[in-house]
């Protein structure tokens, strides 16, 4: 027997979009009602309306949240209570690491209603990560966990989720490449470096920031043309430190924010991403692009154990020096033959109907059970 169920579904940021907008399209495929809840994490059109519309996922509930950094965690967990308690689901479905995984979760577990993660078990082993926290609560909320590979799967395990709860399913991102029959460009035909920046612990330090600066300078000078589409952040920051004109360089374009086809036709067409989003290193190892992360660490050790991508963070003096020589190796003829090569570890494109045959089992109904315990009988539990 299957069943359907009423799944709410939040999503606040770019990512998120990208990744849950398959998710959402298999689970209607199979029977199931979806409510989907845009949490306002992102305003910036082309990270978050264009791209919804361009991916075909339409929020059920569109939030806006306040500007400030506490008043807008507290709307976001008080917004999650709300929809909650509006739309009442069977179950709360959310992706990876924002704060808008957590609010979720925990909204669940108040509203007494089970909590599945996507993109589950990914850790950076970085105890000052947001990210990591959020994913660590997630884990801790979640009643069925599904792990992107089998890294992400053993993380759990030993974390103590039992086996049953997780599920290797891949990573939706990859459905969407699929799904838009997107295709590696032959690397004779792939010219220079594609780089993104936008975490606070790159761009808010002036000094990782200037490193970040003379990172791109060098890159330009070195490896060849630099693209850097510029995440709103990042700009506000560059601005403030005066930094901006320092990037006047004849090797260096930068643009705003852009919208996902021309992201990743700048992906698919550089030899190398020089990145801090999580994101592009799972869309550059399908697309057969080497990464250097911009970090001392990753949630996505795939990619690090095939060596196809390199930890060179900008924490260090030295840090313009350790991502040049990572990306003199990445873009030698040899690398770059290698890294096209390899199968993408992030699934085949069936992440989004594995999810929703899970939920339509039957059997996934003990697994979601929130069942008080009862060890009134003298029992106990270990």
């Amino acid at each position: 027997m299957t069943r359907s169920r009423h799944v709410l579904v939040p999503f606040g940021t770019r990512p998120e979009v990208v990744k849950l907008a398959p998710v959402v399209t298999a689970l209607r495929g199979a029977g199931h009602r979806v409510t989907a809840v845009d949490t306002g994490q992102h305003t910036d059109p082309a990270l978050s309306t264009e791209l919804q519309a361009t991916l075909g996922l339409a929020p059920t509930r569109r939030y806006t949240l306040p500007t400030e950094g506490p008043a807008r965690i507290g709307a976001l967990h008080a917004d999650a209570a709300t929809a909650l308690a509006d739309f009442v689901p069977d179950l709360v479905l959310a992706l990876g690491d924002t704060n808008t995984v957590p609010a979720y979760a925990l909204a669940a577990r108040a509203a007494g209603r089970p909590f599945a993660h996507v993109e589950a078990g990914l850790r950076s082993l970085n105890d000052r990560s947001v990210e990591e926290v959020n994913r660590r609560a997630a884990g801790a909320v979640a009643q069925l966990h599904f792990a992107p590979t089998s890294r992400a799967a053993a993380f759990l395990r030993c974390e103590g989720v039992p086996s049953a709860r997780i599920f290797v399913v891949g990573n939706p991102v990859i459905d969407t490449l699929v799904a838009r029959r997107v295709r590696p460009t032959p690397v004779g035909d792939r010219v220079g470096v594609l780089v993104t920046a936008h975490r606070p612990t790159n761009v808010d330090d002036p000094v990782r920031l200037r490193r970040l600066v003379t990172v791109l300078r060098d890159l330009a000078d070195q490896i060849g043309p630099v693209t850097f589409p510029v995440h709103p952040r990042t700009a506000a920051r560059l601005a403030a430190a005066e930094l901006t004109s320092a990037l006047d360089h004849p090797g260096i374009t930068l643009t705003g924010p852009v919208d996902y086809p021309r992201m990743l036709a700048a992906l698919g067409s550089a030899r190398l991403a020089v990145t801090d989003s999580g994101g592009i290193q799972e869309e550059a190892a399908y697309l057969g692009v080497p990464v250097v992360v911009l970090r001392g660490s990753t949630p996505r050790w795939e990619g690090v154990e095939a060596g196809t991508t390199t930890l060179a963070g900008l924490a260090t003096d030295d840090a313009a020096t350790a991502v040049l020589a990572a990306a003199s190796k990445h873009t030698s003829q040899a690398e770059q033959a290698r890294a096209a090569a390899l199968p993408c570890p992030y699934g085949d494109g069936t992440t989004g109907a594995q999810i929703a045959g899970i939920l339509a089992d039957d059997r996934t109904d003990a697994l979601l059970a929130l069942d008080e315990p009862d060890f009134t009988d003298g029992r106990l539990p270990w």
